[in-house]
């Protein structure tokens, strides 16, 4: 078994709301500078700069997982990990097909910048990445898991898109094997809200900014993952199942 500091929840210059530093080839530079080994991006509804972030990570020593932060029909936002790139490129194409689409207002939600892996920019996104797609929460985790990954709650300690701030409880019906919290601070407490165990709450940054991205404080212990692999995202979906 092998120690690994994570960061599993990375939005980049793609998403509405992330800052435009906020690029491929910075995150992973500052996931090495930070002592990260594991790191996903997970922009809104899309992994089109996770071709070039996996480019990136290899770069920079860090073990890269291609995700997505899905927003559901009912406005709940949720961490998606996929096995490998491929599988994470071809669930970004169906959620493509079901987010409803609303012109994106640059000047009000920001920039959606795609990039290369030296930070180039190389497209634009035009339809607003941070609306609700049309996949509910009963939905999303067969969903995810035909393209081989897995999804769980984000950040449900905060009110704004929080699964039991929009729902009033935990849905433990839907059976999620963890839940993510953003405040390592509030473990016990969401831990008896959500009725998972402590040690089934994930704690990512949600960063948004450089500078946001952890350091290192949350970690796994996990089977060792092969320098420089493709399908990092692989074993951590097996340790979420498995073993947390």
């Amino acid at each position: 078994m092998k120690k690994y500091y994570y960061d599993l929840h990375i939005h980049s210059c793609l998403s509405p709301c992330g800052n435009d530093d906020s690029t491929p080839d910075s995150i992973a530079g500052m996931g090495e500078l930070n002592g990260l080994d594991i790191m996903a991006l997970t922009d809104h509804n899309t992994c089109k700069n996770c071709p070039a972030f996996f480019e990136a990570a290899k770069r920079h020593n860090i073990l890269a997982v291609a995700g997505m932060e899905l927003t559901t029909s009912e406005d709940i936002h949720m961490v998606c990990l996929f096995p490998d790139l491929k599988s994470a490129m071809a669930f970004g194409e169906e959620i493509e097909k079901r987010i409803f689409k609303v012109p994106n207002r640059i000047d009000i939600f920001g920039n959606q910048l795609i990039c290369d892996s030296e930070d180039n920019v190389i497209g634009n996104e035009d339809y607003l990445l941070s609306n609700a797609t049309n996949v509910s929460l009963e939905e999303a985790p067969n969903l995810v898991e035909k393209f081989g990954g897995i999804c769980y709650p984000a950040h449900i300690d905060r009110e704004s898109n929080g699964v039991i701030a929009i729902l009033g409880v935990f849905p433990k019906e839907e059976g999620f094997c963890c839940a993510e919290v953003h405040n390592s601070d509030k473990l016990n407490d969401f831990a008896e809200k959500s009725g998972l165990a402590v040690n089934k709450l994930v704690v990512s940054s949600d960063a948004h900014n450089l500078w946001d991205i952890k350091e290192q404080q949350e970690f796994f212990y996990m089977n060792e993952i092969p320098e420089g692999c493709d399908n990092a995202g692989e074993y951590v979906i097996s340790f979420l199942k498995e073993q947390l």
